[in-house]
């Protein structure tokens, strides 16, 4: 059978090898498609272009006709992500690559005005005032989010998801990680870009698969080959500066969140970051995190002390596995970040085949299965309050049991899904030695499933990136001002006591 043009394409954007190869592709596919047209149709019942419309010509002749001020109050009346319907998701999912032209201009006029603004005379606009509205822009816009499943030998998956945004300028500063996903979170809060660009080399990536494959092959074979705790704190090691949540942020900028959950009953899941537990080791907390239960024995933290000496963190207390509580903690990072804008790369092998994204899938198997997983929730729900009131005498059940109404019970999706092209896995590859085949395969993959997003992503996080550039900028200026002031006063009172003597 002949295949189309439009068929021919979709082949060649499942072999593409690049990202801008892909692009290329995509656009193709779009212009073959009739979606170019579409993207330049303003009318669609997908969102309000009519008010989207008239508040882009506002902005676009009070900029033009340098009204900075009525600029100002125009943007005082609100920067939303979600104006008229913009951030829907199906906005995104009709062409294979961005979106409605008046949307993206429409951004892109805000952009515009806030750089604008941030370079108006400080005469016109005092830079309190400019300062003090984009604090408030920023608070009111929101953030975005990054956040790393578990998912065992597949959370190589996240590294070609990471390199991909990394790559495009798109990593968020903002980044969670459970289990597996907690090493790449560590990694990429605690090493630059330029140590992070080495790190995940082809090269260095099948050194690494070669160092780890007798660590592999104790865990599987047993015997002599036992597994060894130290084969774990070796390979974090190697990848990760023994730095903690703080020294970690300083040094790169990035927010990163590690889910520990509790090894005993009527305990509760942590977060671990530079802002609740800032001077937790980041390797310790990997451990934990990574504590499969059944597989790796619970971690108790550790902290460093005010003296600089590493000493124990609740002490009392042992943790293990932390997608077991929190697989992707939105509601957390909401709390602590401001964040309202998620991103997941979705590689839990328990819960992969079962799922699908709400906001795009609406098929009939794909509700069905929504349906089921919603069932499953409240049976598993009602049999653990009941395993909790009347089992109180066999803890190591209740404990079983509470972990896994944990796992049903939580959402595993976010606002833009990045999930593996395959749901279904070989249990005997998770927790095994893989090739090198093996290991680039499952990178790439992260990649190809990227790239679809990419544009998504660019667009939505465009106003958030923006105004956290410009305030970085603002506030460094009003820093070295204050300093500067200082300098002038000390050197004013250093001339005041030279005259008295």
């Amino acid at each position: 059978m002949k295949l189309t043009s439009l068929e021919k394409l979709e082949k060649k954007l499942k072999q593409a090898s690049s990202y801008d190869e892909w692009r290329e592709l995509a656009s193709r596919h779009d212009e073959l498609s009739g979606m170019e047209k579409w993207k330049s149709k303003e009318s669609s019942r997908l969102y309000d272009n009519v008010s989207i419309r008239k508040r882009l010509d506002r902005l676009r002749h009070l900029r033009h006709a340098n009204d900075n001020h009525g600029l100002l109050f125009t943007l005082n009346e609100g920067i939303h992500g979600n104006m008229g319907g913009m951030g829907q998701p199906m906005l995104y999912a009709k062409a294979k690559i961005g979106t409605k032209y008046l949307v993206t201009e429409y951004i892109d006029e805000i952009v515009d005005s806030l750089l604008h603004l941030a370079d108006v005379d400080d005469q016109e606009i005092p830079f309190v005032d400019k300062l003090d509205f984009f604090r408030r822009a920023s608070h009111c816009f929101g953030r975005s989010a990054l956040m790393l499943s578990g998912g065992a030998a597949l959370g190589n998956f996240h590294i070609g998801v990471t390199k991909t945004l990394i790559d495009q300028g798109l990593l968020p500063n903002i980044i969670s990680g459970s289990s597996a996903g907690s090493v790449i979170a560590g990694a990429l809060g605690s090493l630059t870009d330029d140590e992070l660009h080495r790190l995940f080399s082809p090269k260095n990536l099948l050194k690494e698969a070669n160092q780890e494959a007798h660590w592999f092959n104790r865990l599987l074979f047993g015997g002599k080959h036992h597994f060894r705790v130290k084969d774990l704190e070796d390979t974090i090691a190697r990848l990760i500066p023994d730095l903690t949540f703080q020294e970690a942020y300083e040094k790169t900028g990035r927010h990163i969140n590690i889910t520990v959950a509790p090894a005993e009953l009527h305990q509760t899941s942590r977060l671990l970051n530079a802002i609740t537990s800032p001077n937790v080791f980041i390797r310790k907390a990997i451990m934990a995190s990574c504590a499969i239960p059944g597989i790796y024995p619970p971690v108790t933290l550790f902290a460093k002390n005010a003296r600089g000496a590493c000493q124990p963190y609740l002490p009392s207390r042992k943790w293990v596995d932390g997608s077991v509580n929190e697989d992707l903690p939105a509601k957390r990072l909401a709390r602590l970040y401001g964040v309202n804008h998620y991103i997941a790369s979705q590689t839990n092998p328990l819960v992969l085949m079962f799922i699908s994204d709400p906001k795009l899938d609406h098929s009939i198997p794909a509700s069905m299965v929504r349906l089921g997983a919603r069932t499953l929730k409240e049976s598993v729900r009602m049999l653990n309050s009941f395993s909790q009131r009347s089992l109180s005498y066999w803890p190591r059940f209740n404990l079983l049991m509470n972990m896994y109404a944990s796992v049903v019970s939580q959402s595993y999706t976010a606002d833009v899904n990045i999930f593996p092209g395959y749901r279904i896995f070989d249990p005997t590859k998770l927790l095994v030695h893989l090739s090198e085949k093996e290991l680039m395969d499952i990178i790439h993959e992260g990649e190809r499933a990227t790239w679809p997003k990419v544009d998504m992503i660019r667009i939505c996080s465009k106003i958030s990136r923006t105004l956290d550039q410009l305030l970085e900028d603002m506030e460094n200026k009003e820093m070295r001002k204050l300093v500067q002031q200082h300098h002038k006063k000390m050197t004013r009172n250093s001339g005041l006591e030279e005259l008295e003597t």
